[in-house]
């Protein structure tokens, strides 16, 4: 490894923090597509499938900003255990109802649960916030992270579709569920590396949400777009290989698909870069759309194996940029809720990705369903340029509770109440 991500495991702790984080976050790849695996192979219906996967991510969208509220305010072990637990018994749930063919509402209500999953990517990246903040070294290790999503992306639907359709239906699934379970806990074994709680810390008399920020609210209306994308295409890909007679290969063409963000991500964290991240940020959201148009020409698995390659590359580095430009607009004492603030945006789109494409393949097939993704990407280049004025202006902020200015109230500065 070379030797920046080599300097990032001097600090005890380390890596416990990231194997325990990468066991817990494997669901984040897994849980979704196998869903949308388990509920077509046992009832052949897609767009079902779509929307029970797109309830998960809603449900995540609105419970995990307040677990990570939560966390920041009581720390990690207090919130994640409990809140892991109720997950961990609502896919249980899940499987269940849809092993016996229980009525679909309960495959609803039991997915709403299981949006209650903690975002453990958040309370790591915290962890590294908490050790390097301010030193170069938080940029390789934002990096670094960004692969670890990759690699999760790479082996969990390999895992989770290979298992439900080589095992049985739920397997996928019910295995996600245990990785959770393990990482959570072993995380928050780890106390001395937890980053410290903020539970007196207020703003304006009150403790307002890290939402507030501008800056923070386009992040997240971009990443909603870029999550319908990736929804989509996990969706589309799994009908577009099952219309061809290789469904299991589905897999294998999602796992290229992060192996392209994955090698951009351990690429860029080597560099170091002067400019404005703002302007990544922004040609990295274009670079994700433009790439989504070649998907609409492929005819077959080995070419769209090779577009999406294409496409991942621009993933990881405008997700690592995405990470730096939170640290700039939210307070010190909110960065894990502001940092699930962007992946409930993308928990959102990934809803509405999954559940429009499902029904598009139900009703026109694999191959149009891939516009969804494509559209998608126009959105989040309309978004990222409306709002990338609001992202030249940052929150100032050294202390743990600054109180964050809007743009009306950019000319006074504004001192929190401890």
């Amino acid at each position: 490894m070379p030797s920046p991500y080599r300097a990032l495991f001097a600090s005890p702790g380390t890596k416990g923090f990231t194997a325990a984080g990468l066991l817990g976050r494997m669901p984040l790849s897994m849980m979704g597509i196998g869903v949308v695996t388990m509920v077509s192979q046992i009832t052949g219906r897609y767009g079902l499938a779509g929307a029970l996967s797109a309830t998960i991510a809603l449900s995540a969208a609105v419970a995990g900003p307040q677990v990570s509220r939560l966390v920041d305010q009581y720390g990690q072990r207090r919130v994640l255990r409990p809140a892991t637990l109720f997950t961990v018994a609502a896919a249980a749930g899940l499987l269940f109802a849809a092993h016996y063919g229980w009525p679909d509402w309960v495959l609803f209500l039991c997915s709403a649960g299981v949006g209650c999953t903690p975002s453990v990517g958040a309370m790591t990246r915290a962890r590294w916030a908490a050790l390097y903040r301010g030193t170069p070294h938080l940029h390789t290790a934002y990096s670094f992270e960004s692969v670890v999503d990759e690699i999760c992306f790479i082996f969990g639907p390999i895992i989770s579709i290979g298992l439900s359709t080589a095992w049985f239906p739920e397997a996928g699934p019910l295995l996600a569920a245990c990785f959770l379970a393990a990482g959570v806990f072993l995380l928050t074994a780890q106390w001395a590396t937890e980053p410290v709680p903020h539970p007196r810390e207020h703003h304006g008399g009150g403790r307002r949400s890290a939402l507030r920020s501008p800056g923070l609210r386009v992040l997240v209306g971009t990443f909603v777009a870029t999550g319908a994308i990736f929804g989509a295409v996990d969706v589309v890909t799994v009908a577009f290989a099952d219309e061809r007679g290789e469904k299991a290969a589905a897999s294998v063409v999602l796992a290229v698909y992060a192996a392209g963000s994955c090698v951009a991500g351990i690429v860029f964290g080597l560099l170091r870069f002067a400019g404005a991240p703002e302007r990544r940020w922004l040609l990295g959201v274009c670079g994700m759309a433009v790439s989504m148009i070649p998907l609409l020409l492929v005819g077959n698995l080995p070419f769209l194996a090779v577009a999406l390659f294409v496409a991942g590359l621009s993933i990881a580095p405008t997700m690592i940029t995405t990470m730096s430009l939170i640290e700039e607009h939210v307070p010190r004492a909110q960065l894990t809720e502001g940092m699930t603030w962007v992946s409930t945006g993308l928990a959102v789109g990934v809803a509405l990705g999954s559940s429009v494409s499902g029904w598009v393949i139900d009703a026109a097939g694999a191959d149009a369903g891939y516009g969804v993704p494509a559209v998608s990407g126009a959105v989040a280049v309309a978004v990222g340029f409306l709002g990338y004025r609001r992202l030249r202006r940052p929150v100032a902020q050294r202390g743990g509770a600054h109180e964050q200015r809007s743009e009306r109230d950019d000319e006074h500065e504004e001192r929190s109440v401890a």
